[in-house]
């Protein structure tokens, strides 16, 4: 490279003057100016072909490569300058020049692949880019999975190309993961437990957990390698560290197929000759009522004769498992129950004391 711009430079007839390399320099950084102005061009207009067409690789393909593409031009172009000042310079700086670029280059390879990465985690749980989106829990894991192996495989080959021996490096890396592991045995039983996770999937991202081991309840927000978020009800953040999980039982609420209605209602003691009218017309309601899952267990019978109530019992499950919408369909059925009540002209027992005073007999007067 450094004899085909001399063979230029020497075309130009910049080679004939004291400080021709100034012109030299000023010439590669002019070029690196223009390649770049150029190729963002290209990306711009690529852009905007892309866009017009379903596929949404080829646009996160080029996205996470425009920013690195830039940066290594002028990486490319400044280290070529840098090259040309130091056949006029014994600066010791500039022999790191090399070293250096090679390093840059393979960071930029590596963030391009992180980028990609990136991109491609949000399109792949994303109804409006694909037919059907992955669970982003699981995503998740695989994303930091490979952005890891990135990370870990760029160093191992930043430091072989800087001359040290990959060998050793990982030798010395399984001693000192030895000792690691004993010194850090809760990070590294976090890291399981969140590994666990994400192979046994008791929960994922979005999901409405709770431990009636601990007060643990709420929204699942994060699910990372050494702790969970969890946003609670009253809005709070609660963060949790993955070994707890491996400990404590975990109720997923979000994945019942139905809610239950689960109600005891008191009659008089007065009503006890309207009692099976009343249960028949409940248990027909329920069965009628179109947010009512039959299939599920239906049950509407007289249970206990209470302290002041004859008590009914409905035992019945609704289709939704939203918890607004359910609120509103036991509020109707109960609404409803009211009416076959009124309308079998029973009423609702409350706590009641009936007090019997026996009044004195007179006694016969003595003959």
């Amino acid at each position: 490279m450094r004899e085909q711009l001399t063979e230029i430079f020497t075309q130009l007839g910049l080679t004939g003057y004291e400080d021709a390399w100034i012109f030299q320099v000023f010439l590669v950084v002019f070029v690196t100016m223009l390649v770049n102005f150029f190729s963002n061009r290209v990306f711009r207009r690529l852009e905007m072909q892309l866009a017009k067409t379903r596929n949404v690789w080829d646009d996160i393909l080029l996205h996470a490569a425009r920013r690195p593409v830039a940066l290594l031009i002028w990486v490319l172009g400044l280290s070529l300058s840098l090259e040309l000042m130091k056949l006029e310079s014994d600066s010791l700086l500039l022999t790191a020049v090399s070293p250096v670029r090679k390093v840059l280059v393979i960071v930029m390879i590596a963030w391009f692949l992180i980028r990609f990465i990136r991109q491609a985690e949000g399109a792949l749980v994303s109804k409006d880019k694909v037919k059907k989106p992955m669970d982003q829990t699981t995503v998740g894991a695989i994303g930091k999975l490979l952005r890891l192996s990135i990370i870990i495989t760029s160093t191992l080959v930043v430091l072989q190309s800087l001359g040290y021996s990959i060998s050793g490096v990982l030798a010395f890396g399984g001693i000192g993961g030895i000792a690691v592991g004993f010194a850090a045995k809760d990070l590294l039983a976090n890291f399981f437990g969140g590994l666990m996770i994400y192979l046994d999937r008791p929960f994922k991202v979005g999901d409405w957990i709770r431990s009636p081991d601990q007060e643990i309840e709420g929204t699942v927000e994060a699910i990372g390698w050494r702790q969970s978020c969890i946003r609670t009800f009253d809005k709070r953040p609660l963060y949790v560290p993955n070994a707890t999980f491996a400990n404590i039982s975990v109720e997923n609420p979000s994945r019942m197929t139905n809610r239950r209605i689960y109600e005891t209602i008191g009659l008089r003691y007065e009503d006890s000759a309207r009692i099976d009218g009343v249960v028949n017309a409940v248990r027909e309601m329920l069965e009628s009522h179109p947010d009512i899952d039959t299939k599920q267990t239906l049950i509407v019978n007289l249970n206990s004769f209470g302290p002041s109530s004859l008590d009914f019992f409905i035992y019945t499950f609704t289709k939704t498992t939203n918890w607004v919408a359910f609120h509103g369909i036991k509020q109707d059925v109960m609404g409803r129950i009211i009416n076959i009540v009124h309308e079998h002209e029973a009423d609702f027992a409350f706590p009641t004391q009936t007090i019997h005073l026996e009044t004195d007999k007179p006694q016969p007067e003595p003959a």
